[in-house]
């Protein structure tokens, strides 16, 4: 108590009012306006309310993509990193940014709200720009021009304060663009209430609707910025990108009094570790047969005044996966004042419900993590083969390699909003889903589709590799579209399913943190591309032989097995999708099972249910 009430100082300090926090009507969450008002459903929230951080997406992602997609070429032609370091500052740059995500999320949901988070590490990202803008444009904080295709050991790598105010830059960039990412989604994602029907089917168009600013967002940056980078030089590419973030954040302000917030609530991490802590400490005890008599137990969504959090979760919804958790909501004596005992010995068991949702999604994201592998492929070697590819469109007109990551976009903001418009309603129809389908389906078919895209890359670069070897020609740069294209139709699925997943998980309150665990498999996934790289080079290296990726020169490489590889990876995986995407929704329910829940311990659980512990 004296934590949520500490929290409730904090927030009151930044202009909100707790106590005038009023509860929408048709869900147990509260909303405020920017005084700390209860919100007025005629005023705040809806699509108006979020088409103002689809403008903070659409500018945030322009800036951070023009960086991301093109910082490869900058390292490798102005900071002389080899071909396969570069590639590894580039993916732990990208991987450092989503993990950062957590961080985002976790500081909204317990201390400072999607708009305070957005504002103050918004602010962070654009000074990374600007710093990054100015370094690219002062050749003192560079080390001295040459080609390091041409050069070899006599280019010299940035070292020291050089490389010093680079990384500053890039993870100050990190930082920013983690801790908002998460944020926009859920901020966007609060202007509706889930709970409504009406609602509900808003926020599915809301979520195709982000993509849609996202796919918008990435065109620009990989068309005009990275044009604008190749032609009139990284700083003024970085210096644009700074411009593009600042946009962001005056879209961000300007929605200021059209927003519902959601007002923090503490330490989101303290409920979920007193249940821990709480069945741990009761390990030994023997739960009731009828899970109504667990404290909590005797009421929907019955709260625990002794936590900070609070939860919407039925009866019908009772599990009995993970029944050693219950543990934590036996009453140590009958009669006992449940009120005075310690919220690290005593839980409700809906408290323990959220505990056993954030459990049983883990591996729902963790089959996300090679589809982001793959990802970070075609934002690292995919732009180093188009180098080595004719990038002539015109006689005096050169595709700049890293605007191939536009060709997916181009194609998705027309197919996006067909999407929602024709598929959606009809799918709805047949399947009675408000999304039309569910999100666990729509992840599946694109991490599916993902496969196909390193397939495609294979077959392309070993066409292009026999075609500069053998033959000496240089085949065109827009061979390698189809890779770009089947990966940009399976994140459409794969990435709006994943978020819409996450944030309809009944978890009241940890809304930005669950978005955030979305990021996380970004993270990981370019964490993952990064020790690949390192493992193929080590097994494949010989005494007689070198590395797959080991070599500057992709001729001398072999980057089209390296391609293979993942295609099976990603094959594998969707099959290991297919297994848990079934477990997760067999989830049976307590009440329906009251004759097994005798005893918490699984060991002494008989019957199907014991292969889901």
């Amino acid at each position: 108590m004296e934590m949520q009430e500490a929290s409730t100082r904090n927030y009151e300090n930044k202009g909100f009012n707790i106590g005038s926090i009023s509860q929408d009507s048709t869900s147990n969450t509260t909303s405020v306006d920017w005084r700390g008002r209860p919100s007025n459903p005629k005023q705040h929230g809806g699509m108006k309310a979020a088409s103002f951080v689809l403008g903070v997406q659409a500018f945030e992602i322009m800036g951070i993509a023009a960086v991301g997609n093109n910082l490869i070429t900058y390292v490798i032609n102005e900071m002389h990193y080899s071909l396969s370091r570069s590639a590894n500052i580039v993916t732990n740059f990208i991987g450092t940014l989503f993990i950062f995500a957590l961080l985002g999320g976790f500081l909204s949901d317990s201390y400072l709200g999607c708009f305070w988070t957005m504002l103050i590490f918004g602010f962070l990202e654009l000074s990374g720009f600007i710093l990054l803008s100015v370094q690219a444009h002062l050749p003192q904080l560079k080390p001295p021009q040459c080609n390091i295709m041409t050069d070899g050991d006599d280019c010299i790598e940035a070292k020291g304060i050089k490389a010093l105010i680079f990384f500053v830059a890039l993870y100050l960039v990190a930082l920013g663009s983690g801790c908002v990412k998460p944020n926009m989604i859920s901020h966007g994602a609060d202007q509706f209430n889930k709970d409504d029907s009406k609602q509900s089917k808003k926020l599915s168009t809301y979520f195709n609707a982000a993509y849609f600013a996202f796919s918008i967002g990435e065109l620009v940056a990989l068309t005009l910025l990275v044009w604008l980078q190749t032609h009139s030089g990284m700083d003024v590419g970085f210096g644009v990108s700074a411009v593009a973030m600042g946009l962001g954040l005056m879209s961000l302000v300007c929605g200021t009094l059209f927003y519902k917030n959601k007002p923090p609530q503490g330490s989101i991490l303290t409920p979920i570790a007193q249940v821990f802590v709480a069945a741990f400490y009761k390990r030994n005890k023997v739960c009731p047969s009828d899970p109504q008599l667990l404290h909590g137990g005797g009421g929907r969504g019955a709260p625990n005044t002794n936590t900070i959090m609070s939860f919407d979760v039925g009866h019908s919804q009772y599990t009995t996966r993970f029944r050693f958790l219950d543990k934590a909501c036996i009453k140590m004596e009958e009669g006992n004042n449940t009120s005075t005992e310690s919220p690290w010995k005593l839980c409700t068991i809906n408290q323990v419900e959220q505990v056993k949702t954030l459990i049983t999604v883990i591996p729902i994201f963790a089959c996300t993590i090679i589809f982001n592998t793959t990802l970070a492929q075609l934002q690292t070697f995919s732009v180093q083969q188009g180098s080595s590819m004719n990038s002539k469109l015109t006689t005096s007109f050169h595709v700049p390699p890293a605007s191939l990551q536009a060709i997916p976009y181009i194609i998705l903001i027309f197919l996006v909003p067909l999407y929602d418009t024709f598929f959606v309603p009809l799918a709805r129809k047949i399947t009675g889903h408000e999304s039309g389908i569910t999100p666990l389906k729509r992840i599946g078919f694109g991490l599916f589709v993902a496969t196909f895209s390193m397939v495609a890359a294979a077959v392309m670069e070993q066409k292009r590799r026999v075609a500069a070897v053998k033959y000496n020609e240089i085949i065109s740069i827009f061979w390698i579209t189809p890779q770009y294209l089947i990966f940009g139709l399976s994140e459409m699925f794969t990435a709006i399913g994943l978020i819409e997943f996450f944030y309809k998980q009944k978890i009241t309150g940890m809304q930005s943190f669950l978005t955030a665990m979305t990021y996380c498999s970004y993270s990981f996934g370019f964490y993952l591309s990064s020790l690949l790289v390192s493992l193929v080079n080590k097994i494949t290296s010989t005494s007689s032989n070198h590395g797959w990726l080991v070599e500057n020169d992709l001729n001398n490489d072999r980057l089209d097995l390296f391609y293979w590889l993942l295609a099976g990876l990603s094959f594998i995986n969707f099959l290991n999708y297919l297994f848990w995407a079934k477990w997760y929704s067999d989830s049976p329910s307590a009440l329906n099972n009251a004759s097994r829940y005798s005893d918490c311990n699984p060991a002494k659980v008989t019957g199907d249910d014991t292969n889901m512990v």
